[in-house]
């Protein structure tokens, strides 16, 4: 009897130590992800820093800058939940011997764009959106219509630096600033450490109903 249940035995306990150590692996993953996106929310909201140079590692940095802007834009196609599509509105922004790109924020479909001209504050976080795939169409530059933030792309469009920061505070009346924040950092280890334990859970009831009906008695 105990050679017949060696096998079933050995494979549910392996299989359940498998499944174990990798919902612990996902647990781990998760504190360490939950202190990454702490160390990156302290830095979206610490003081204002000067603006660094281009090709600088400084995604997050908060800057504030006044400058002029040119009149030109970018409307890249976005959708909000429980508002709808519109358009992200990417603009020029003149500091004075420096030109960079600024994402004004939200403008809802059939919105009229607000005037783009003139001296403005800028208070915002430095950023470098990677959204462009192979999937992603080519911009349709007769109606200023790009699906995605390509920021070398958009720089080279708009004769800018390829420096790129994301408004936190409305700079423009009727563009709604779309702060940096981490809620586009994907978190789903503590799901994939449930579904391991799940499946954990599972082996081991299959594996001791096998051991039963090995065991049980023949009629």
């Amino acid at each position: 009897m105990l050679r017949r249940l060696f096998f079933p035995l050995l494979l549910g306990l392996g299989g359940c130590a498998i499944l174990l150590a990798l919902a612990t692996w996902q647990l781990q993953r998760l504190a360490w992800k939950q202190d990454l996106l702490a160390r990156i929310e302290a830095e979206i909201s610490a003081p204002p820093a000067p603006l660094p140079g281009e090709g600088a590692e400084a995604r997050f940095q908060p800057v504030e800058l006044t400058g002029i802007l040119t009149g030109d834009h970018i409307r890249v196609l976005v959708s909000r939940k429980q508002i709808g599509p519109g358009y992200r509105i990417v603009a020029p922004l003149d500091t004075g011997g420096r030109r960079i790109l600024v994402d004004l924020g939200f403008l809802r479909e059939g919105q009229a764009l607000p005037p783009l001209a003139g001296p403005v504050t800028v208070r915002g976080n430095m950023d470098l959106p990677a959204e462009v795939d192979g999937y992603t169409p080519a911009p349709d530059l007769g109606r200023n219509l790009w699906f995605a933030r390509d920021v070398p792309a958009m720089a080279a469009a708009l004769g800018t630096e390829i420096i790129f920061v994301a408004a936190s505070r409305d700079v423009v009346p009727g563009i709604e600033a779309m702060p940096l924040t981490t809620a586009t950092i994907p978190n789903d280890h503590l799901q994939y450490a449930i579904t391991w334990l799940l499946l954990a859970s599972v082996w081991a009831g299959m594996t001791g109903l096998l051991i039963w009906r090995i065991a049980r008695p023949k009629s």
